[in-house]
């Protein structure tokens, strides 16, 4: 029994260096196999890595001159460059494009990247959504060389889409935002304007409505009101309606068919119609309004469209919301010469860069002479009376621009206002009587320049 004690322990010695062994080797042929994996990493990875995400599409935007688009259940639409550069709308039916909604599109086409090479031969274009494209995007170029780019099913993640060149038996995928420039249907690309005049050419604008007839002409960068009477224009509310004629789009999201729309026009009550000239000849536009709905019709377009209520509301003014309710032009500039008289009183300014001086060449307070030119500034009509105008009690001359514009301004006293008038001119301005006893008060308190510190 005592003999037998030791060599249980002798093989349990044995066991763990033969373990410790063991172990040795594994960790040995682990470092070796990762040393290895991380200094030999296969030729087809690396090659891979650098074909991810390979152009598709690399062409220049002035070579193109033909775009086809057939989406998968709907109708085609083939866009044509013009010899002037200009893009038209061939098919459906021919029309005129918004040429800035044509640039999205040339951009994504001469520089299509993908974001992955998904497979280099495609055998199958089925589980790619490709055998049966949802878009397909035929390009042309002036040398008459064709491409022809297929878009298939989103990717698993939504944000890319399968994509290939016809010819081409690479799949890629592209992202969304690449689809989403050219899938674009006639009413986001046609052009929109109901009127297509050049504002910056337009000569005479005419606005009729059941009240009235006005007649805007244009004379350099100024605007008058020809009729019904010859006025001074306020050029800013002018400028604000020929934006709203030349602005004038048809809301072509109204669910409304086109016979209905038809319909709601011819049966409308007329809004205003207007007529826009420039270079190129005049242009009409009929509004009408049905219930709470407005519609119109263009010269320059055919068919009749649903507009949005700020064209309608835009045209539905009168005479007197155009006219100049200032009395004086000179505006945010000081004039050059101020000529003022107010009974026996009377004052004489001339300026000489930012000082002004009296008639008797003493130099005045800056100050003082500001308030008197913002009070002639502010001289507004509150009304255009026919009638009374008499005998002067004010008379004002402002000479601006250089002295190559001379206001002269008569004021009469008129019950509780005063009426004005301007230099051979017909209209009449009627004034509050604050304002003008405000203008009298500031000419009162000019003063003198204070005397400069002795040294």
């Amino acid at each position: 029994m005592c003999g037998a004690g030791p060599r249980p322990r002798k093989l349990t010695n044995a066991m763990k260096l033969r373990g410790l062994i063991i172990a040795i080797v594994v960790l040995a042929g682990l470092t070796g196999a990762l040393y290895w994996s991380n200094h030999h990493k296969p030729a087809e990875t690396s090659e891979s890595s650098a074909s991810t995400s390979p152009k598709v599409l690399s062409l220049k935007q002035e070579d193109i001159s033909g775009i086809d688009l057939k989406k998968k259940g709907g109708e085609e639409l083939v866009l044509s460059r013009d010899a002037t550069g200009k893009w038209q709308i061939i098919a459906p039916k021919p029309l005129p494009v918004e040429q800035a909604t044509v640039s999205p599109m040339l951009s994504t086409l001469s520089s299509l990247n993908s974001d992955r090479l998904v497979e280099e031969k495609a055998g199958n274009l089925g589980p790619y959504g490709l055998a049966d494209p949802v878009l397909e995007a035929g390009i042309t170029e002036k040398n008459n060389l064709t491409h022809k780019l297929l878009l298939g099913d989103d990717t698993p993640t939504g944000n890319a889409v399968y994509a290939k060149l016809e010819g081409d038996p690479r799949v890629f995928t592209i992202p969304s935002y690449s689809k989403t420039s050219l899938d674009k249907g006639v009413n986001d690309l046609r052009d929109k304007r109901l009127l297509t005049v050049d504002s910056e050419k337009i000569s005479k604008v005419e606005v009729v409505t059941k009240k009235q007839t006005i007649e805007f002409g244009r004379n350099k960068d100024s605007w008058q009101i020809v009729k019904p009477r010859p006025a001074r224009a306020d050029g800013l509310q002018v400028d604000d309606l020929v934006r709203t004629l030349t602005d004038a789009r048809m809301d072509l999201s109204a669910s409304d068919d086109a016979k209905k729309i038809a319909s709601a026009f011819a049966s409308g009550a007329p809004v205003a119609t207007a007529k826009v000239t420039d270079t190129s000849g005049t242009q009409e536009l009929q509004v009408r309004k049905n219930k709470d709905d407005y519609y119109a019709k263009s010269s320059a377009v055919e068919g009749v469209f649903k507009v949005p209520s700020s064209l309608g509301k835009g045209l539905d003014k009168g005479l007197e919301d155009f006219r100049n309710k200032k009395l004086f032009d000179f505006g945010f500039s000081d004039p050059n010469k101020l000529e003022m008289h107010d009974g026996a009183k009377s004052y004489f300014l001339t300026r000489n860069g930012a000082d002004w001086w009296n008639e008797s060449g003493k130099k005045m307070d800056v100050s003082s002479v500001s308030s008197l030119l913002d009070k002639l500034r502010d001289l507004s009509a509150d009304k255009f009376p026919d009638t009374g105008f008499t005998t002067p009690q004010i008379t004002l001359s402002a000479t601006s621009n250089d002295g190559k514009r001379v206001e002269k301004v008569m004021i009469s006293k008129s019950g509780e206002n005063y009426v004005a008038k301007r230099e051979n001119e017909p209209s009449l301005y009627q004034l509050d009587a604050k304002a003008v006893g405000e203008l009298v008060k500031s000419a009162e308190e000019m003063k003198p320049a204070a005397a400069a510190p002795s040294k």
